[in-house]
């Protein structure tokens, strides 16, 4: 496949780029643009906001992008995205590729679920490097390793696919670049207002090691509380149980050590707290639509 046989602009049911690509492009949308993706995207999306509004939505999770915004959709998950209502357009840089290992840390405090990664606020004084990274990214994306990178892309160039390892390695340390910058400049979401400091505690305990051995009488004792107060207060200030959070960590859990190691998928049920590699292979397909083998396949 060649940059050329990418559409122009993306159309509602045009899919995602194949995974392993490493797409970039800059887009100018008119209210009216609208994307669905009802099995999601065959690779990770990168969205950076420099005018205008849009409105994107993954699973369960919707936000809206304003100038200065990364939000970041997972692949795996029904997706869809356009000009927010209301706007009169949106403008921004997007890039389809594969994420790297170490990506992963530095967008998970922003996570709101369901693969979303919503980085925001970023200090307005780093805005013009995250966007001359992007048209970094654009312009290495088109290297031929047989002269120098181009120091720019083409003023009409919207869309550009790396071919080779070497443009596509430079276009994704262009990438790695955005990701660093924001991740470490903006500020976590505070939690909602009025979640009991208790269930906060256990949230951190639970995402610092989603495989360990949890339960909701180690978690209530962690933070002292019998198992049944612990479990009614989670669970009415969160919408879901302590376990079924847990469940959704090791799971995000184990999307990154498939998508980012060689473990064998045993190892990596184990890895993530899951004592039966059927039961692990059961509620993964439930969740991510495919099995962690296939899983693994199509976002390495």
């Amino acid at each position: 496949m060649s940059a050329d046989d990418l559409p122009g602009t993306a159309g509602d049911g045009v899919p995602s780029p194949p995974p392993g690509l490493v797409v970039v492009g800059h887009f100018d949308q008119s209210q009216g643009y609208a994307i669905d993706r009802p099995r999601g995207s065959d690779s990770w999306l990168f969205t950076w906001t420099t005018g205008g509004q849009g409105r994107l939505r993954q699973g369960s999770a919707e936000t809206r992008a304003g100038a200065g915004d990364l939000v970041v959709l997972a692949p795996g998950v029904r997706q869809g995205y356009g000009v927010a209502p209301g706007a009169p357009h949106w403008r921004f840089w997007w890039a389809h590729c594969p994420a790297r290992p170490t990506w992963s840390s530095w967008l998970r405090p922003y996570d709101v679920g369901d693969g979303v990664y919503v980085v925001t606020p970023v200090p307005a004084g780093l805005h013009g490097r995250v966007e001359s990274a992007f048209r970094r990214m654009l312009a290495d994306a088109r290297w031929t390793g047989a002269e120098t990178p181009p120091a720019t892309a083409p003023a009409d160039d919207r869309v550009t696919m790396a071919h080779g390892t070497a443009a596509r390695e430079l276009a994704l340390c262009a990438l790695e670049e955005v990701v660093l910058l924001t991740a470490a400049a903006a500020r976590p979401p505070s939690p909602p207002p009025g979640v009991d400091s208790r269930v906060r505690r256990a949230q951190a305990l639970i995402a610092a090691d989603p495989g360990a051995p949890h339960t909701v009488r180690s978690l209530a004792g962690s933070v002292a509380l019998s198992p049944s107060r612990f479990a009614h207060l989670f669970t009415q200030q969160l919408g879901q149980s302590p376990m079924r959070a847990l469940r959704e960590a090791r799971l995000r859990h184990a999307a990154r050590l498939l998508e980012g190691t060689d473990l064998s998928v045993e190892r990596v049920a184990a890895a993530s707290g899951f004592a039966s590699p059927f039961h692990f292979n059961r509620v993964f397909h439930e969740r991510y639509g495919t099995p962690p083998g296939a899983y693994r396949a199509r976002h390495r």
